[in-house]
């Protein structure tokens, strides 16, 4: 049996996709949990083969939990399943260690499928999602530059990023601009709303 634990935050969403799933009779799902943090946690309690995630949830995101279940439970393979099918999601979960990366609109078939290729050490990528991160290309922004977008994403204002993230504001507008500049945006609102579009956010 495949051991799966299944992170999803929609109630009715994680029990259905754990019915599906428990009816393939290779498929156990061993484990569910609606929160971000409650992920690595759980799966060094019930050391599951694969972790199904989700990347926007409370409590912490899809992608990070991915990173530390690859350090703090090795054995476990991570197949990322999500609604927001963004190419910088893609290559974000790749660069933390997943090995599959599907969006949710597919058949469950294909998704029970997945998990068996995921478990047997191979790879699996949603086709359209793989074209559109190879033609948005690379992230061009810094993790410092990402810090300082996420916190303008809450319209904080200079003085406030400045402080939560214990920087001058003077490097706070260098960072500002290079994000701007680099996102090819006039202002800091759209140079947010473009880097959450590609999912570098």
């Amino acid at each position: 049996m495949i051991r799966v634990l299944l992170a999803e935050d929609q109630g009715m969403m994680r029990g259905a996709l754990a019915l599906l799933l428990d009816l393939e009779p290779d498929i156990e799902v061993v484990a569910q949990v609606a929160t971000g943090d409650e992920i690595v946690p759980v799966a060094e309690r019930v050391r599951p083969d694969v972790a199904l995630l989700d990347i926007e949830m409370p409590g912490g995101d899809g992608i990070t939990a991915a990173a530390r279940l690859r350090d703090r439970v090795p054995g476990c393979r991570v197949l990322i399943l999500t609604t927001f099918g963004r190419p910088g999601y893609l290559r974000r979960a790749m660069e933390a260690g997943a090995s599959g990366f599907l969006v949710k609109d597919g058949p469950v078939e294909e998704l029970a499928a997945a998990v068996r290729r995921v478990h047997a050490g191979g790879r699996v990528v949603d086709p359209a999602l793989a074209a559109a991160a190879l033609a948005a290309g690379p992230d061009p922004l810094t993790d410092r530059e990402r810090d300082v977008l996420r916190e303008s994403a809450g319209g904080a204002t200079v003085a406030d990023i400045a402080a939560r993230l214990r920087l001058s504001e003077s490097t706070v507008r260098n960072y500002l601009s290079a994000a701007i500049t680099k996102t090819g945006t006039r202002n800091r609102i759209e140079a947010v709303g473009v880097a959450q579009s590609n999912g570098w956010l």
